[in-house]
């Protein structure tokens, strides 16, 4: 019965690439039409020259995913790549020691 359910990745990129371009919401999807990159930004499996949710359904992402949830998703993606970068520094100092 109806459409099926939107992952939390598509609305999550959704609303990040909204946030990031300062674009309107029938904006956000068409970018995601016409880019080829940004489908598989938003978890998509493949590109297709389609809409893959129809605007107003950013209204709903909105809705149940708050700027609270947005921040602490950027915050633990920062944590990880600094952890990352860091360890990645580390494994380079050891090399050079010998």
């Amino acid at each position: 019965m109806g459409a099926p359910a939107k992952s939390f990745p598509m609305a999550l990129g959704a609303l990040r690439i909204k946030e990031k371009l300062g674009i309107s919401d029938r904006e956000t999807v068409e970018q995601i039409k016409d880019n080829p990159y940004l489908p598989y930004f938003i978890g998509m499996s493949s590109y297709i020259n389609e809409a893959p949710f129809d605007a107003s359904m950013l209204v709903h992402f909105r809705e149940i995913i708050s700027a609270n949830v947005v921040n602490k998703v950027n915050q633990m993606m920062v944590k990880k790549i600094q952890e990352a970068t860091f360890e990645e520094a580390d494994e380079k100092k050891k090399h050079k020691r010998f």
